[in-house]
């Protein structure tokens, strides 16, 4: 069998230039993928001056990284940035980049929908940075999967393909660079073009003009991370009653020692703490990934209407609900219905219902009044915990 091709052309019916389940089952976490033209005759819906304006706000998470070539010497600062910084700046060798644009930005959100081939639960967001000529952040490798959309200019991207590649970190930046880096593959990208990288590929672009990269990250939560939320989650909820128990202890032949029979007994008395309700351990993923690396705060803006007065406005004032941007979502099938995770917390539904608001930026009259009594309930607190928002007149289609 002849190997995978690295670099693809994409058609008009496919971007990544072969059907979805073809790309899952071959490069998916397994091998990169340039994809020219995944978005034929694009243009970015972003501007290098909006993404400017928007890392001077003092809630978007944005980055500036500079370069001093003759050094070879790396400046990171974190905004929010005054706006007199970036004239000040310089033509070359410096990036800024902005966390979270999909939340801030309708046009770029709706990117993502080109990328339902993926659990949502499992896309993180778009960042969206702007490198002057010559700007880069620095040979790297990341520990998730993400798909780099050239959106304007051209970016060199170099990665190392090889099977073992040097992984060791500079020891004199702040930034997590590679001490080593020997590129198997070179590439220019233009706009529309797409390269995807599983995790674990070091990676190097830089820019051959000022340019914008989108770049759309993936949520995968370290063992560690879901270790630790796991065992917290364990810890709150256990039964004082549940201990340490040594009801067959037998004369020891050293008092002083913690032998064999003393562990087996530490073992039990963990193990009564697992989840082996598997509804637990599912409700307990559902709270924990769509609270992970949560960039916004959601809460409600004092909107205290009953559900009357909701069903009112939106069965005959034509109004609809919008979701919170930083408001995840996701659903379930339980042994006893369906689950709606919501932002860490969690809803018993119908699974008709869970699945309808999961899937639903925008609850309109119709949408709301297919639910169920249960589903217009969670709509209502949802609405009170601010993770619905009345669409304005300016907002429409």
């Amino acid at each position: 069998m002849p190997p995978l091709p690295i670099e693809v052309q994409a058609s008009e019916k496919q971007f990544l230039g072969m059907p979805p389940a073809r790309f899952l089952r071959d490069y998916w976490q397994k091998r990169p993928l340039l994809v020219r033209s995944a978005f034929s005759g694009f243009v970015s819906p972003i501007e290098p001056e909006d993404l400017a304006g928007l890392a001077c706000e003092e809630l978007a998470l944005s980055r500036l990284i500079q370069h001093d070539r003759a050094r070879d010497a790396w400046q990171l600062r974190t905004g929010p940035f005054p706006e007199e910084l970036f004239p000040t700046l310089g033509e070359r060798d410096w990036t800024l980049l902005v966390q979270d644009v999909d939340k801030w930005d309708a046009d770029v959100a709706a990117l993502l929908a080109h990328f339902d081939f993926l659990p949502r639960w499992r896309i993180d967001d778009i960042m969206v940075s702007f490198a002057a000529t010559g700007g880069s952040v620095g040979a790297h490798v990341d520990q998730y999967d993400v798909f780099l959309l050239q959106a304007r200019g051209h970016r060199r991207w170099q990665i190392d393909a090889s099977d073992s590649p040097p992984l060791g970190f500079r020891d004199d930046v702040e930034l997590k660079l590679l001490r080593e880096f020997a590129p198997t593959h070179d590439w220019v990208l233009g706009p529309g073009d797409m390269l995807y990288l599983p995790p674990g590929v070091p990676h190097h672009g830089i820019a051959e003009d000022p340019c914008l990269t989108f770049s759309v990250g993936m949520r995968a939560p370290s063992a560690a991370e879901l270790m630790g939320d796991y065992i917290d989650t364990l810890a709150s909820e256990a039964d004082e009653s549940l201990r340490y128990g040594d009801a067959d202890l037998a004369p020891p032949k050293d008092a002083n020692e913690i032998d064999a029979e003393a562990m087996r007994r530490v073992v039990e008395a963990l193990n009564t703490l697992r989840f082996n309700d598997p509804d637990r351990l599912g409700d307990w993923f559902g709270r924990f990934i769509t609270q992970y690396r949560s960039a916004g705060v959601v809460a409600g803006e004092g909107d205290t209407r009953s559900r009357i007065e909701i069903e009112f406005t939106l069965d005959h004032e034509g109004a609809v609900l919008q979701r919170h941007p930083f408001s995840r979502m996701a659903w379930r099938r339980a042994a006893d219905g369906g689950r709606l995770y919501v932002s860490g917390q969690d809803h018993a539904l119908p699974v008709r219902d869970a699945r309808r608001i999961a899937g639903s930026e925008r609850i309109d009259g119709s949408a709301y009044a297919a639910l169920s009594p249960a589903g217009r309930d969670a709509v209502h607190a949802l609405l009170l915990a601010g993770h619905y928002q009345w669409l304005s007149d300016d907002d429409g289609e």
